[in-house]
């Protein structure tokens, strides 16, 4: 099965609407300055940008969480920003997407990650990024945890979001993965290996293909034309399945779409879904949250995973970090059907 029936998504999503999920992680406001380029400024050999427009998104662990309300999803987000006018820029843009983020805790003295990205004739011309990178303190930690407790009663799964800005710490991803594990709630992180975490006993982890190689330790070899016949990619595969022991494993793998393992089956590749790519910036936020929202609706893994990847599809064919509704879901199922 490399499809779902319409009517099976069908269902998928109308058990979305009566889910509650959770996202704890890093969040970022994301600023996109758009414009045009006509000439090459006289000052240095660079383009010069015409600037037409603005618009801002919400990023990182907020992007998940915006997901995750396009399909309708109860979706609380926990975290961290600064006291200023980009936290404050975030909490209006997530309350108008109906993400609760009440657990968005404004810490003094910290910076609300911001990243300004310039576009010209729909390509990324530059970016420039503003953030704290510390770990957030023991304290600050326990005020998270504190409003978790509250809040898990209710979830049925849970989003960790690290992107490496301080709020997932050893300390809190250990009392997560006690909490989540005592009440049986799923667990879903996508991974930053440089972050050096232990991510073993988790539900899902949902690493690209690089961040598959850093997990396992090994150097990535050349990419097979076909993911089941990539014996370095298979053997990552099954040394992260072995040593982190998650649930599910789904390395995506861009235009070569994802690879489904889980300990004790034959991994299970699935095509991408996507006619055309403009931006790729986010897509990991549309897998880890379609996938994790089609789970709790009551998908197979492999279910899941084939919901996940038209997702991710329709999102990839458009410019900055973008969400797909379930009209765009359907039609996008409607036209492999």
């Amino acid at each position: 099965m490399k499809t779902l029936p319409l009517t099976r998504v069908r269902e998928l999503l109308e058990a979305a609407n009566r889910s509650r999920i959770l996202v704890l992680g890093d969040v970022m406001l994301d600023q996109f300055i758009w414009g045009n380029v006509s000439r090459i400024s006289p000052e240095a050999p660079v383009p010069v940008v015409e600037f037409e427009r603005e618009s801002f998104m919400p990023g990182g662990a907020a992007n998940v969480a915006r997901n995750l309300t396009a399909f309708h999803a109860a979706t609380e987000l926990l975290g961290v920003c600064g006291n200023d006018a980009a936290g404050q820029q975030l909490h209006t843009l997530l309350t108008e997407h109906h993400v609760d983020c009440r657990g968005l805790l404004p810490v003094p003295g910290r910076m609300t990650t911001k990243k300004t990205r310039i576009i010209a004739q729909r390509q990324q011309v530059a970016r420039v990024d503003r953030e704290t990178r510390t770990d957030t303190d023991r304290a600050t930690q326990k005020r998270l945890l504190k409003v978790l407790d509250h809040r898990l009663a209710k979830a049925e799964a849970l989003i960790i979001g690290d992107y490496g800005k301080g709020v997932v710490t050893q300390p809190l991803l250990d009392e997560i993965k006690q909490r989540c594990r005592a009440r049986g709630i799923w667990l879903s992180l996508d991974p930053k290996p440089v972050h050096h975490l232990n991510l073993t006993g988790l539900s899902l982890i949902t690493p690209n293909r690089k961040e598959a190689f850093e997990l396992a330790g090994v150097a990535d070899g050349r990419r097979g034309a076909d993911p089941l016949q990539d014996t370095a990619l298979r053997a990552v595969a099954e040394k992260i399945l072995t040593g982190l022991r998650p649930a599910v494993l789904l390395i995506t793998l861009g235009d070569q779409g994802m690879l489904l393992c889980q300990r004790g089956r034959q991994p299970f590749h699935i095509p991408t879904a996507a006619r055309e790519v403009f931006e790729v910036s986010g897509a990991g936020d549309t897998v880890i949250a379609s996938f994790t929202l089609a789970i709790v609706a009551g998908a197979s893994p492999l279910e899941a995973a084939i919901f996940s990847n038209h997702a991710a599809g329709v999102v990839v064919g458009k410019v900055g970090t973008a969400t797909v509704t379930p009209a765009e879901l359907l039609a996008s199922f409607e036209r492999e059907g």
